[in-house]
This record gives structure tokens, sequence and C-alpha cells, in this order.
């Protein structure tokens, strides 16, 4: 099929070439944070470190990617988004080598801070509000929640299939072509060397040649208001998030039912693939019920599943409700997006893109070492109920307070 075909089946009418090449992009991360997630707390369980240092490391990655992301939202009119996306990169490839090289606990988690390692299921990256920044100007007003749900669609696909990839090292080792911790390291290198992949493709976007996008970038301006009260609830949404990202969730699947890597791996697939086909029917859902009914009444369920996962005395039952959870608890994601670049004037989408973002890492930088510490104490699953109840607060207060804010193809 010719890749103009290719585009014109795969991307919504009306839309600009670059957005072939983000969603190539964050196909690229998507794939290695997916096996870098589920491998964080096995390579440091490996290398001796208990479930609250692996906390404290996953929420150091948390802390930094959000202070990245932060700094990004105030300061990213003033730079070129070629620039950004090449520190962004270059930060990347530094990162998996560092992971790769340094064993000490406490230069790890200097690491962990500086880079753009992610624990969890989505991305929480600096990336993420650069490319949603650009893809919020590749498409029209009606087709901009069809392609943020192909973004997120990519992202989870690609994640699962990461998270397949978790297996590798197992199977290097027992074919005797590495030991268990080099291959580990190995694919923190390949982790790294993907950075310099996806900058190789940013390097060709048009939109990223001048300052902002099509239009010049300017700080949050009138829509400072509603993006800070956005982002409180992003905040409690994040913090909840946190108790259950993958790492931990991993490190609660080991602990509670002793489960081997590949198995988490093939776990992790299906939460994935299940979390990427919901993207397609967002659009589809977001049209007929609006974008904040798509969030909150999407979310509300999986909230539940994840209390109840949680409950189960067996790994089949446990896996079940994970499964079902997935099913449902990332609907939300191409609705927020769109939700936030809707109602923002399009010179301030950068700036809002960062600081709608930077609740997802910094909110939920602080969580996953009480879950870590709480995993110490039990294996019982406390991280996913208070997760889960957390969640559904945000819920409940976010249809409350923004259910008559309409985007502009709802009025």
């Amino acid at each position: 099929m010719p890749l103009s075909a290719f585009r014109s089946w795969w991307l919504p009418p009306r839309t600009a070439p670059d957005a072939a090449l983000i969603l190539a992009a964050r196909a690229i991360r998507a794939f290695t944070d997916g096996y870098v997630a589920l491998l964080l707390p096995y390579y440091l369980t490996l290398l001796g470190y208990n479930a609250l240092q692996v906390g404290l490391i996953a929420t150091a990655t948390l802390l930094g990617s959000g202070l990245l992301t932060l700094l990004t939202g105030l300061f990213a009119y003033r730079f070129r988004m070629h620039a950004m996306l090449t520190a962004a990169c270059l930060l990347m490839l530094g990162t998996g080598l560092g992971f790769a090289v340094v064993t000490d606990f406490w230069p790890l988690l200097l690491i962990a801070v500086v880079g753009t390692l992610n624990p969890s299921s989505g991305d929480v990256s600096v990336f993420s509000p650069l490319e949603q920044s650009l893809l919020s100007h590749a498409a029209a007003a009606e087709w901009r929640t069809a392609l943020f749900a192909r973004y997120s669609l990519v992202g989870h696909l690609l994640g699962a299939l990461g998270a397949l990839g978790a297996a590798i090292p197992g199977l290097l080792a027992q074919s005797s072509v590495l030991d268990l911790k080099t291959a580990t390291q190995a694919m923190f290198v390949v982790y790294g060397l993907s950075g310099l992949v996806a900058l190789a493709l940013y390097r060709r976007l048009a939109s990223a040649g001048s300052r902002g996008d099509e239009v010049r970038a300017v700080p949050l301006g009138p829509s400072k208001g509603i993006v800070l009260r956005l982002a409180a609830l992003f905040s409690l949404d994040s913090f909840a998030g946190g108790f259950a990202v993958q790492s931990l969730l991993a490190l609660w699947l080991f602990i509670r039912f002793d489960l081997s890597m590949e198995a988490a791996g093939t776990i992790f697939f299906w939460t994935g693939v299940l979390a990427a086909a919901s993207f397609l029917a967002a659009p589809a859902v977001a049209r007929r019920f609006g974008l904040i009914n798509t969030m909150v009444f999407t979310h509300l369920p999986a909230n539940l599943f994840c209390v109840l996962a949680a409950l189960m005395p067996t790994l089949p039952l446990a896996v079940l409700f994970l499964l079902l959870r997935s099913a449902l608890s990332s609907m939300d994601v191409p609705a927020r997006s769109s939700y936030v670049m809707a109602v923002v004037s399009p010179a301030e989408r950068p700036a809002a893109a960062s600081l709608a973002a930077v609740p997802r890492s910094l909110a939920s930088a602080v969580s996953p070492a009480f879950a870590g510490y709480l995993l110490t104490l039990t294996s019982f699953g406390w991280p996913l109920v208070i997760c889960g109840a957390l969640k559904i607060v945000y819920d409940l207060a976010l249809l409350g307070m923004f259910r008559k804010v309409k985007p502009p193809e709802e009025k």
C-alpha cells in the first residue's frame, strides 16, 4: 500500500502529513516504554533493592518528568519546537545509557529525576505536551478527538507489544547468550537509542520548524483559570493513578501471586490491547455524548474494577478485573486531550498542554512511594483500593465542575 494511501486510510480527513510522523515517533517511544515499565521493578529487585526503594525510584521518574513538563509549559514560547524535541530525545538517550551502566541506588535515583523513564502504561514524559500541541494544529476541530484517539491507540498498542518484550532478557539468559543482568541492561540501551530514531522523525516535521507551531505560542492568558481548574482535578486523578502505575502493579502481582516476568508480559500485553481498542470507540462516544460525559462515565466502572481486582483471592480473578478495567479506563485519554485543546485559544495550546499534563507526573510522583511502602507491609492490594476510590472522587468532581463548559463543536 503506498504511503499516501495508508495516510488517507489511517489518519482522519483533512489531517496534515506531520501527524503521521508524530504518530510514528509515539509508537517507537511507546514500545520501549512498554517493556521498561515492567523491567524497571524487576531490574531493581535483581540489583537487591526492596519494594520501598523501587517505589522511590518510580516516584523520582514521575517527579522529574513533571518538573520538565512544567518548565516546558512556562518557557515553550521562547524556543523553537525542534530545539525542545531534540533536547528531549537526547535526554532519553542519556537516561537509557545511565540505567544500563549505573547500579548504585543514589545515582540511579538522580538519573530517574532528570531523565525520561516512564514507569506507567501512559505517556507522562515531556514528549507528550509537545506532541499534543503539534497534533492540535494538524486536524480540523471536528476531527481533533479522532486524531487524539489514534495517538492514544498507537501508544497503548505499541506499549502492549513492548510489554511482551520484557521477556527478552529471560530468553537470552536461558539460551546463554547473555546473563540476566547484562541482558536487562541491554534493553535499557535500546530504550536510549530509540530516542535517536524518534529524533530522526521529528527533524522531518514541517510545523515544528518555526516558533510554536502554525501560531506563535504565548503564555496562558484568558484561558488560565479553566486550565488551572482542570490541572487541579487532573492532579487528583494522577495522584490516585500513581498508586497503580504499571511498574507498581507488576510488583504487586510479583509479590501477591509470585508471577513470572513472562506471565506479567503477557498480562500487560492484553491490558494494553484492550486499552488500545477502547480508543477506537472514543471518538464516536464523544460525538454522541460529549467529551466530559465520555471522560466520566467510562471511567467510573473502570475504577470499580480496580478496587475489585485488589479483593480477588486468586490470580485468574485478579487478572479478569484488571482486564475489565483496561477495557474502559483509558477511553477518557483522547477525550481529555481534545477537551483541553478545545477550550483554550490556539496560541495558548503549548502552555495549556504542558500545564495540564504536569499533574500527571507531579501529583502521581508521591503515591508510588506510598504504594511501595504498603507492599512492604502486606501483599494485599491496598494501592489498588486507594487508586480506585480516589479516582471515583475525581470523576464526580469533574462532572460537577465542567459539565456545562462545552467545547466549540458541542455548542
